[in-house]
Formats: structure tokens, C-alpha cells, sequence
């Protein structure tokens, strides 16, 4: 179809993510201080985008990871089970005080002029203690994989899961898979592992095994270091897609094995009220989306959803432009549901990529 040579041979899996799985507490428009309640929602960066190819686009997917021994552990493989993610899984003994533990994400929603607050707990988080030899690739890869991916949350988490990145996209690329990479660049998680610096040396480590690239002009400068025009976090604004291109020119400069880049364009007016479009850079050839206004409930999770719904089209053999539309339609779709994984059905998704509107479906 393109430079990615998207295998067509039967595979026993479409996708398979690699990254560590958390539970998330949200407790909705209220603050923290003030919560007396919350939701429970399973998430990781890598793994939401095998949970929404298998629940929405019908695909087979897996997800390799820590998981630990315990009831929060036995909450997290139930969610799993339920969106049809294959699990593999390596197994840590909780000590019964102090962990290993699945960590813990904290997001409140924000309303209107107030925005969402997201914190962590990762403190002795079984995701960081996977290292390269954990998982038997080669058994994984051999019954056939089209996609691998991962991320640079998971990146974040220690020194090993980094090598462990780099391990499984080399098994990947021998394999014969399309290898994929969200840079998720998040200054809070590395911070507390050397900082910039480090998060670049990592990270344009991993990209030098890659193919296709996600992340927007703010991951790719300061999370690969790749000069630019300047971006900052006092306000977020919608990001010309002249611009964005231009980064990408200069991105794939330096990393001539990146055939694809796509990421989400996002202009903030109020925590409920966003415009948005997505862009796809694909063998030198761009591609803009629509843009359209969001009445977002839940933001987490939409660029995953996007990334889900754009590696769906490249999977079934859609066209690039189309496949950039069912990303973007499915990120949109996303940030209507509560939590970080999609509710969507894929008739939904087609429906809005062709331009359907929200008139009542009798």
C-alpha cells in the first residue's frame, strides 16, 4: 500500500502494544480536596489503543505488561477480559503493604473556566520493574503480528522499560511488523528520572527504530529535541498545520526510517469546549482532516482514540485520508465517553468521518 508494508499474510494478531496498565480514579467535575466518590477506569497510554481496535474495530489485539497479584490487579485483568485484549503478563507477588502495585492516575474533569487536574501515584509500580527477557518474543511474534507499538509514558517509567521498548521493536521489525511509537512526551514523569535531557537521549533512542511516529510539535521538540517554532504550555491553542508539517520536514530529517507522523490539532475555548482536527504525514504526502467543535466530557484518552481509529484504517487497506478520518472521528467520538476507552460502535465512527451530525438516530 505504502513504505509501512502492512503484512497481508495471515497473523494471529493486528496489534499488539506493549506499556504499563493503570486504574484511575475520577471523580468527575468534582476537585479532589472535595470528592467523596469516584469511578474506576482502566487505562495505560500503549494499551487504550489495543483496547479500542479490539471493542470498537473488531480487531485482534494484544497487550504485553505487568500485572500483579492482588485485588486491584484482579479488577485491572477483568477490564481486560471484557474488551477482548489478549493479555500477556508479567507476574509480580504483591508483598501485602508496600506493593509491587499497578499504579494509581488521578484526574479530575474540570468544568467550563476550571481545568482538569491530572497526578500520579507510581511509587513501586510493577511496570517500571519490566526488563528486557520478560517476554518471549519470539513465541509472541512467531503465530504472526502486523502492528507492535508503544509509548513514551512507559518510557518514562524507568531505565529497563526503555531497553524492554527497544528489544520488542527489533523483535518486531524481524518479525515483519509495522512498528509504532507515541512520544506522550510528559514533563512530570520525567522529572523524576533525569529530566529533558534524559527524555531525549531515551526517546530518540527508541524513534530510530520506528515507522510510524504520533505526537505533536511540543513531543517531537522537546521530547526528541527537533528545533522548531517555539511551543509553549501557558495556553494550549490550535497549531497551524503549516507548522506542524514543517516540524515534521525537519523530524524526518533526522530520522529518515519515520514513514508516517500524525497527531491531533486542538484549540482550547473552555474545558467542555474544543475544536478539532488531526493531520497525517504519510510517505511525503499531507493530509488535513475537518475540523469540528467538541462538547467534551472527558478529554482523556482522545489522542489514543484518534491513534486507534487511524492505525484501523491503514490496517483493513483504507485509503490515507480516509484513514485520518476515522481517527479523527473516533478521537472525537471518545471524548464523549466517560474514561480513557472508547463506547463507540465502528457504524458510529464511519458515520461521523463521513460527515454525519448528532440528529436523533430513529
Amino acid at each position: 500500500m505504502n513504505g509501512l508494508n502492512i503484512r497481508k499474510d495471515p497473523c494471529a494478531l493486528d496489534f499488539l502494544s506493549l506499556g504499563a496498565l493503570v486504574h484511575r480514579l475520577d471523580p468527575g467535575v468534582i476537585p479532589f480536596r472535595k470528592a467523596r466518590s469516584f469511578d474506576i477506569h482502566v487505562s495505560g497510554g500503549e494499551y487504550n489503543v489495543a483496547a479500542n481496535l479490539s471493542d470498537c474495530f473488531g480487531m485482534r489485539t494484544a497487550v504485553a505488561t505487568a500485572m500483579v497479584n492482588y485485588g486491584i490487579g484482579e479488577l485491572v485483568q477483568a477490564r481486560v477480559r471484557e474488551v477482548g485484549v489478549t493479555p500477556f503478563y508479567k507476574w509480580f507477588q504483591h508483598d501485602g503493604v508496600r506493593g509491587p502495585n499497578l499504579a494509581t492516575v488521578y484526574s479530575a474533569r474540570g468544568a467550563a473556566v476550571r481545568a482538569p487536574v491530572v497526578f500520579y501515584n507510581r511509587a513501586n509500580e510493577a511496570g517500571a520493574l519490566l526488563r528486557p527477557g520478560d517476554f518471549d518474543w519470539g513465541k509472541i511474534f512467531a503465530t504472526g503480528v502486523r502492528w507492535f507499538h508503544s509509548g513514551g509514558i512507559f518510557a518514562a517509567l524507568s531505565e529497563t522499560t526503555a531497553e524492554l521498548i527497544v528489544e520488542g521493536m527489533q523483535a518486531a521489525k524481524a518479525a515483519g511488523a509495522v512498528n509504532s511509537f507515541d512520544l506522550n512526551y510528559r514533563a512530570k514523569l520525567w522529572a523524576s528520572v533525569g529530566g529533558l535531557g534524559r527524555a531525549q537521549q531515551v526517546l530518540r533512542r527508541i524513534v530510530n527504530s520506528v515507522d510510524v511516529l504520533i505526537g505533536n510539535e511540543e513531543d517531537m521538540q522537546k521530547g526528541l529535541g527537533v528545533r522548531g517554532p517555539e511551543v509553549t504550555k501557558k495556553a494550549e491553542s490550535k497549531l497551524d498545520p503549516d507548522d506542524f508539517f514543517g516540524m515534521i520536514e525537519h523530524t524526518v530529517k533526522e530520522f529518515p526510517n519515520v514513514k508516517m507522523v500524525a497527531t491531533t490539532l486542538r484549540e482550547v475555548h473552555s474545558t467542555n469546549r474544543h475544536d478539532w482536527a488531526a493531520v497525517l504525514w504519510l510517505d511525503g504526502h499531507r493530509y488535513v482532516s475537518p475540523t469540528c467543535q467538541l462538547d467534551v466530557i472527558d478529554r482523556i484518552g482522545g489522542g489514543d482514540g484518534f491513534a486507534s481509529g487511524c492505525v484501523y484504517g491503514l490496517l483493513t487497506g483504507r485509503a490515507p485520508d480516509e484513514s485520518l478520518r476515522l481517527g479523527w472521528a473516533h478521537g472525537a467520538l471518545l471524548t464523549t465517553y466517560h474514561g480513557d476507552v472508547t463506547m463507540a460502535r465502528l457504524d458510529e465512527v464511519e458515520t461521523f468521518a463521513r460527515g454525519g451530525s448528532a440528529r436523533v438516530q430513529r
